[in-house]
């Protein structure tokens, strides 16, 4: 095989793997907090790249218009300020987060799409609710917590001037639609409840560290039936027993330093949208966390953390869809018996 021919295939594979222009809005939405890290050595800004990403994904895969968009924005700023503030209080916190997953999933009541505005509220409100806190005093955290929420509005002016950008160069103005109501949207969203509920309240219970993966994983899992719930389980636990080991390995052959921190974070956050296949998504998500952990000089027992929290919250996303799905089976039958 010549070379141009080996050179077309991989610029086909590459095509067919990486959303390129995806991948090129991320980077103008979460860049700018990177460079700000640098600039100000404050870690809270690379954790805002997540609000950032969190609000181009929606707004990108459903077209929204700025409105929506900084609705949107709301919903993630509110439901992580509930979340921070209840988390001394630890059965509020719990019953918080199932009830953040359970409204996930309802909103498809009204437009099967919700679900992905949904997901884009619960995971990055829950992930950072756990990250500030994660190893820090409460007077730390909570100035963590005012950091992200008070430069937040650069996240969403950044990503409404893509939307406003993209509308004006298709030359058409941003129809939002969420599609037809979901038909059974009851029990994916108890089901979603059930397994966050049990997820956040085994972290609590055992302190937990990194206790946002197992909720993550757990509302992550819900999605349809046991056979599909059960494949999205294996795509996870395939991509956290490769890519954790791998990024771990990377981080031990190279320096502690914060360059290769930032850049791993940032990396990170851009797996989130520039995939087209999940398992080579979360994969590489997983190898560059533990590579910035190992980078922060904190991957001590990360490999097995990390595989471990994805296959508990994972376990107790199946359970809860099998658990649901057997009631209302159960509920069926007896209407039609009674009927």
């Amino acid at each position: 095989m010549n070379s141009p021919t080996i050179t077309g295939n991989l610029r086909d594979l590459l095509a067919r793997e990486i959303k390129a222009a995806e991948l090129l809005r991320a980077l103008i939405v979460v860049g700018p907090m990177v460079a700000a890290y640098f600039i100000a050595r404050e870690t809270a800004l690379l954790n805002l790249g997540l609000v950032a990403v969190s609000l181009l994904i929606p707004a990108l895969r459903l077209q929204l218009p700025p409105k929506v968009v900084a609705w949107h924005y709301l919903a993630i700023l509110v439901t992580f300020a509930a979340l921070f503030l209840a988390a001394p209080v630890k059965p509020l916190f719990v019953v918080l987060t199932a009830l953040a997953g359970f409204l996930a999933v309802a909103g498809t009541r009204h437009g099967e799409h919700f679900r992905t505005l949904g997901n884009w509220v619960f995971i990055p409100a829950v992930y950072l609710a756990c990250e500030v806190r994660e190893g820090v005093s409460p007077s730390e955290a909570l100035r963590h917590a005012g950091v992200i929420i008070a430069s937040s509005p650069i996240a969403l002016a950044l990503v409404c001037a893509i939307q406003i950008y993209d509308q004006r160069r298709r030359g058409d103005a941003a129809v939002t639609s969420f599609g037809p109501p979901a038909d059974e949207w009851l029990l994916p969203a108890l089901a979603t409840a059930m397994a966050v509920f049990a997820a956040a309240a085994l972290v609590e219970i055992l302190d937990l560290a990194q206790g946002q993966w197992v909720m993550w994983s757990a509302a992550s899992v819900v999605v349809g039936d046991l056979t599909a719930s059960t494949g999205k389980l294996k795509q996870r636990a395939i991509g956290a027993f490769v890519g954790v080991p791998l990024g771990f390995l990377a981080g031990m052959a190279l320096p502690a330093s914060r360059v290769g921190y930032a850049v791993a974070v940032l990396a990170a956050t851009l797996t989130l949208i520039s995939f087209s296949r999940y398992v080579l998504g979360f994969g590489l998500r997983c190898f560059f966390i533990a590579l910035a952990a190992s980078f922060a000089g904190g991957a001590s027992g990360i490999a097995e953390e990390r595989i471990v929290n994805v296959l508990i919250g994972g376990t107790f996303g199946l359970i809860a869809v099998a658990v649901t799905d057997i009631v209302w089976q159960r509920m069926v039958r007896k209407d039609r018996l009674s009927g």
